[in-house]
């Protein structure tokens, strides 16, 4: 699945994808980070799903990127796989899914990611992109996350913004962002995976 969307990626990408599913189950066993029932679609789920970013935009060199309210990785650490050459700061209020992630940085050996405990409120860094998968209403992440995006360190061919994950009915939700924001529906990069329908990626410069 990853290789048929993402051909151009190398060897050394290719294994820490693969390794995910053995980390993942193995850790799911321990700390519930992913529904049991949905541990079998875990490419198609969340690897693929976090990657529909990587289609969206291609992350120069440096970029410092926020994932907000992480979870047990998603969409921070196959973001962070797939451009080793960018820092990504993975956030989380709950202890145990944070040591899930760092267990799993540490078994790809990813060295340009930190996973942190921590609630949004209390992260005080810049970054140019904060990403997230549907952790909260638009118009609250909006407010929280506003004071961490860099507005001087411009670097990639999208504003500095929010990038986010969602689906079903968002029309509500994203009224106050009418005029500025993008919604792309995730069949346009995977146009295969029935799974994708009503399921969105949301743009929003800051």
């Amino acid at each position: 699945m990853i290789n048929k969307n993402f051909p151009n990626i190398t060897e050394k990408q290719r294994e820490q994808f693969a390794l995910l599913d053995s980390l993942y189950r193995d850790w799911n066993a321990k700390i519930n980070v992913i529904s049991r029932k949905d541990i079998d679609n875990l490419y198609l789920h969340h690897v693929l799903h976090s990657l529909a970013i990587a289609k969206a935009i291609n992350f120069r060199p440096g970029t410092k990127i926020l994932d907000f309210g992480t979870g047990g990785g998603f969409p921070g650490i196959p973001l962070a796989i797939m451009f080793p050459e960018c820092q990504f700061t993975l956030i989380d209020g709950t202890g145990k899914k944070i040591r899930v992630c760092n267990e799993v940085i540490a078994a790809c050996g990813l060295k340009n990611v930190t996973a942190v405990q921590r609630r949004g409120e209390e992260e005080k860094g810049k970054y140019e992109f904060v990403v997230s998968r549907a952790v909260m209403p638009m118009p609250d992440l909006m407010k929280i996350v506003r004071k961490n995006i860099d507005k001087k360190e411009q670097k990639n061919a999208y504003p500095n913004g929010v990038i986010v994950l969602k689906g079903g009915n968002l029309d509500e939700e994203l009224k106050p962002f009418r005029n500025i924001v993008e919604k792309t529906e995730l069949t346009t990069f995977f146009p295969d995976e029935e799974w994708y329908k009503e399921k969105y990626l949301i743009y929003c410069p800051v």
